[in-house]
């Protein structure tokens, strides 16, 4: 069975809609629930996911409210933070991981944390039982891939393109699993550009996707209720995990 992943923005519209929709979609297929930290300048992200990251900020978003989410959310659905390292260090690493586990957190995805800079924290992250999701991208070497996988953990984020989240772009995926392949077991997800209509082809020799801005696309629909968000990423969440898996 091959797995999803869903990220949402924390906090965005507001806490208690976060944790319902966390739930719903944990119950409507989603494996590992990525909760993103808002942040005012999310480099690796597209138009939309900045756009809900900047609203949550607008509506005073604080670091305190994912731990909230985390707390009633982590016991029931597998769960990450995605978040800029900055939202993170600010927090003081060697309490917050700690604290993140014992309230069921399950690891971290940190984008603009180099794997050279990431191997200061491995310790701290072995420690508690926790990952520190690597990032492959179609730029990196067979070296550097070999590199990165060799003390990878929980799943390998393959960047499906160059480039920022949200877009459709394709490409031949298959040379880029094969080198990733070369080196690790490791259950390897693609992310970047992955949709109802791309989940299919993109996850062809992987295990998994991760899906973001197609979700983030719902939540900021004003036109919507909470009840009807919620609805439509519930039924996407449902036809990706079928679709990935037919």
């Amino acid at each position: 069975m091959k797995k999803l992943v869903a990220y949402i923005t924390s906090g965005y519209p507001e806490k208690s809609f976060s944790i319902d929709l966390a739930l719903t979609l944990g119950d409507s297929g989603v494996d590992t629930l990525e909760l993103g930290v808002p942040f005012s300048d999310p480099v690796a992200d597209g138009p939309l996911i900045e756009r809900a990251s900047h609203r949550a900020l607008d509506l005073g978003f604080k670091f305190e409210r994912i731990l909230d989410i985390s707390k009633e959310v982590a016991p029931k659905v597998d769960t990450l933070w995605m978040g800029y390292f900055n939202s993170f260090y600010q927090q003081n690493m060697s309490k917050l991981i700690p604290y993140a586990r014992e309230i069921g957190v399950s690891g971290l995805i940190i984008p603009d944390l180099p794997h050279e800079e990431a191997l200061a924290y491995s310790e701290l992250f072995d420690s508690n039982n926790m990952s520190n999701i690597s990032f492959v991208a179609p730029t990196d070497s067979d070296k550097r891939i070999e590199e990165i996988v060799k003390d990878s953990k929980k799943f390998i984020y393959m960047v499906a393109y160059t480039g920022i989240t949200g877009s459709g772009n394709a490409e031949d995926l298959q040379p880029f699993l094969s080198s990733i392949r070369k080196y690790t077991q490791t259950p390897v997800y693609v992310g970047f550009g992955v949709n109802q209509k791309t989940a299919k082809d993109k996850v062809k020799g992987a295990d998994g996707v991760i899906v973001g801005s197609a979700f983030i696309d719902i939540l900021l629909k004003d036109d919507l209720t909470y009840k009807q968000k919620i609805s439509e990423c519930s039924e996407l969440a449902k036809v990706i995990k079928d679709k990935i898996n037919s």
